[in-house]
């Protein structure tokens, strides 16, 4: 069903998939009975109702497992990719103390989410870690032979999201993991924007740590998950009961958990043909840009992005009046939202070195399987409409 068809004619046109996807109503409704019917505790082993709620977690798993080739047994549920990543590198920072008084190096793509820059920063900050910055170029794509050198040289864990969620750009996270297999390097990826999107197979790609959000893939807000490798074992940085093998402690968000493995399952299935036609409908929005905003310039590579990802700069067009004139017809973006609505310049477009001008432009935008043509066609218009009298404005001044 159409996203326009579950709400009301007065709500804007939701173009910010990235931020955050609606949940598939079909997802809801599982959600649903594990909320009200079938309630337990996955941790109470003494009646049916744990049982049941345990069987649902373990199925979940396998939802999880089949869509990006890992094994139901390496997946730790958490509240989402933030708290994946968190666990992935303090967890291993921590291990690697315990292990040696050396201070890890970690190598970090700068174009990284906030959440991967952060705790890396964090940790440096404390003298707990060193970190190395890897290189971009004007597209946000990784120099694969910096990358490389830096490995030769010796790091203790590489750090590569598997596709921005800013600019879309997807990297190559199979020739990466094999980069980090030949010198044994523990790779963890923030496949937050990814899982669901495009293909991943964390055996067969090389991949220590995988972070994932239900939320972007049509889940729910608030489950996620870490898959992390046999044999590659984390510090906890959760005590209290010892769940998941004492990995992350916590009573498990079984109706969040459910969701996310029906999110998974139902991508594993449609997610071929929905990216197809999201990447067709993103195209057209595109076109539609460039033909009536004439020196609007797209940003990130458009070769290798996200089939839902369309980045712009609309040049001496401030961003904020754009949104301010469309906010009631169009939910749109300036950036991530991942700084909880702090007004920064995008580091990500700092490290691909776009000028003031564009930044200041910068717009991003996200579609998913729930947009439609005509809701395509009226963001054009909006969005058209909105820098020309922008123009006039700025020219009657």
């Amino acid at each position: 069903m159409p996203l326009s068809q579950q709400s009301s004619q007065s709500r804007p046109i939701y173009l910010d998939y990235h931020s955050t996807t609606p949940t598939d109503p079909r997802v809801a409704t599982q959600m649903l009975h594990y909320m009200t019917t079938v309630f337990g505790n996955a941790s109470s082993i003494d009646h049916t109702y744990g049982d049941e709620a345990e069987q649902a977690v373990s199925q979940a798993a396998t939802h999880i497992a089949n869509l990006i080739g890992s094994s139901a047994k390496e997946i730790i549920f958490t509240s989402g990719a933030t708290e994946s990543i968190n666990l992935a590198l303090q967890g291993f920072v921590r291990l690697h103390h315990s292990n040696t008084s050396k201070i890890p190096r970690l190598a970090v793509s700068p174009v990284e989410h906030k959440a991967v820059l952060d705790t890396c920063n964090t940790l440096a900050k404390k003298g707990l870690a060193e970190i190395i910055n890897l290189q971009v170029d004007s597209q946000g794509r990784l120099d694969l032979d910096y990358l490389e050198n830096t490995c030769k040289n010796g790091i203790s864990l590489l750090c590569i999201m598997a596709a921005n969620n800013e600019i879309g750009t997807i990297y190559p996270i199979q020739n990466i993991g094999q980069i980090a297999q030949t010198y044994r390097i523990p790779f963890l990826c923030d496949a937050s924007q990814a899982v669901g999107k495009i293909p991943i197979n964390f055996h067969d790609w090389g991949i220590t740590y995988l972070a994932i959000s239900a939320h972007k893939l049509y889940g729910p807000k608030g489950s996620g998950a870490l898959v992390v490798r046999k044999k590659y074992p984390l510090e906890p940085i959760l005590w209290g009961g010892g769940h998941q093998n004492g990995m992350r402690s916590g009573t498990l968000n079984v109706p969040g958990i459910v969701g996310l493995g029906e999110a998974c399952r139902l991508r594993q299935l449609e997610m071929a043909d929905d990216e197809n036609a999201i990447a067709s409908s993103r195209d057209k929005l595109q076109t539609l840009l460039q033909d009536s905003i004439t020196d609007v310039v797209i940003n990130g590579d458009t070769t290798h992005r996200l089939a839902g990802n369309l980045h712009i700069s609309i040049p001496d067009i401030p961003n904020s009046a754009v949104i301010a004139r469309i906010r009631s017809q169009l939910a749109i973006s300036t950036g991530s939202a991942c700084t909880s609505g702090v007004e920064t310049p995008s580091h990500v477009l700092r490290s691909i070195n776009l000028s003031d001008n564009l930044i200041e432009g910068a717009l991003r935008i996200g579609l998913g399987k729930f947009t439609t043509d005509t809701e395509i066609s009226q963001a054009a218009e909006i969005l058209s409409t909105a820098v020309s009298k922008i123009r006039q404005a700025i020219d009657g001044n």
